[in-house]
C-alpha cells in the first residue's frame, strides 16, 4: 500500500534530498530554465509553484519562509520583487516541464523546467562577453544560412 507517501525519495539520504531542492530551486529561480533529469523535474515543480505562491504574498513571515527554504539573499528577493510582480494574475502554474529526450550516457530521460513568461536574457547571467558575442555570430551566421 502507499499510504501517506508524500514525495519520491530519488534514491537519496533525507539531508542529501533537501540540499538537492534548495540547490535546484536557487538555480531554477537565477536562470528561470534548467536542464535536469524527468524526476528531479517532476519533484521540483509543484515546490517551485509554492515558493512563486509564498512570494506574492508581502509580509514578514513569508519573507523568513522564503529566506529558511531558499537560504539565498538574491534569490529570495528575485522571488519577491520580480518573479511574484510577473505572476500577480496568474493562480498557479508558473514553472513548465518540456521532456527533451534520453542522456546519451545511461539513458536517463532529460527535461527542461522552466518559468511560464520567462525572462530569456535570465539564462546569460553568468556567461562571459566573449561566450555571448560567439553566440550572437553564430546566430547570425545560423540566420543568414
Amino acid at each position: 500500500m502507499r499510504h501517506g507517501l508524500v514525495n519520491k525519495k530519488l534514491n537519496r539520504t533525507s539531508e542529501h534530498r533537501k540540499a538537492l531542492l534548495k540547490n535546484m530551486l536557487n538555480s531554477l529561480i537565477k536562470y528561470e530554465q534548467i536542464t535536469t533529469t524527468l524526476p528531479k523535474a517532476k519533484f521540483l515543480k509543484p515546490q517551485a509553484d509554492k515558493i512563486i505562491t509564498l512570494g506574492k504574498k508581502e509580509n514578514l513571515h513569508t519573507t523568513k519562509l522564503l529566506m529558511s527554504k531558499l537560504q539565498n539573499i538574491q534569490s529570495a528577493n528575485k522571488v519577491r520583487k520580480t518573479l511574484s510582480k510577473r505572476y500577480e494574475k496568474r493562480n498557479g502554474g508558473y514553472t513548465r516541464i518540456v521532456k527533451t529526450g534520453f542522456r546519451h550516457g545511461d539513458k536517463a530521460p532529460m527535461a527542461v523546467i522552466e518559468f511560464v513568461d520567462r525572462d530569456k536574457e535570465a539564462k546569460k547571467i553568468d556567461r562571459k562577453k566573449k561566450d555571448i558575442t560567439k553566440d550572437k555570430k553564430e546566430e547570425k551566421k545560423l540566420a543568414t544560412a
